[in-house]
């Protein structure tokens, strides 16, 4: 899958990494979890694989949304100056809430645009693709999405949509896209992301 263009990086950025082009890349101390939170992982968190405290400062948030971005392996990171901060993803490298007059909001503040693929895991999560984006939908928004689910033409119930994932012959859709089952452990091979980079 080939990612889109997030957003400018920051020319303090720019110019930190042509002032020090080799600065180690470091991995395991960012992590983004299924609902959309950033976490700080200092090296207890990692030793007992514990998710990390979360970051609530603006400033801080607004920087990493800014310089987010995937490399050719699809490792999803943050640019801090110059250095490459690679994050561990709990589900994928968006996650998505509801806007009542955006549709659908990743973490980083953008609208995530039309769905151009949805699918749904055995666990019932939601996973929707748009413009070289892929993220879950936030667990809590699952009701207001499943109002605009539909199951051959009809709203989907919660009875109908359980008869789905078991393998019902019906057709699910989300506004016009078709909805496709996906085990939750194939999403990251087959949306092209890695959720936990290695150097």
């Amino acid at each position: 899958m080939k990612y889109a263009k997030l957003s400018c990086m920051d020319d303090i950025v720019k110019q930190a990494i042509a002032k020090w082009p080799n600065v180690p890349h470091c991995y395991g101390w960012l992590a983004l979890d299924a609902r959309g939170g950033w976490r700080m992982r200092d090296e207890r968190a990692q030793q007992l694989e514990l998710p990390g405290d979360k970051l609530n400062q603006p400033t801080l948030l607004g920087f990493i949304n800014r310089n987010y971005a995937a490399d050719e392996r699809g490792c999803w990171y943050f640019q801090n100056g110059p250095q490459r901060v690679y994050l561990n993803l709990e589900a994928t490298p968006f996650i998505a809430r509801t806007d009542p007059l955006q549709g659908l909001l990743v973490q980083t503040g953008e609208a995530l645009g039309t769905i151009d693929r949805a699918c749904i895991t055995e666990k019932g999560e939601l996973i929707v693709a748009s413009g070289g984006k892929v993220a879950k939908v936030d667990d809590r928004d699952m009701a207001q999405m499943m109002q605009a689910m539909q199951i051959d033409g009809v709203p989907a119930s919660d009875e109908a949509l359980m008869a789905w994932m078991d393998g019902g012959p019906e057709s699910l859709m989300l506004e016009q896209v078709p909805v496709e089952r996906i085990r939750q452990v194939a999403v990251p091979e087959e949306f092209g992301f890695v959720q936990v980079p290695q150097p």
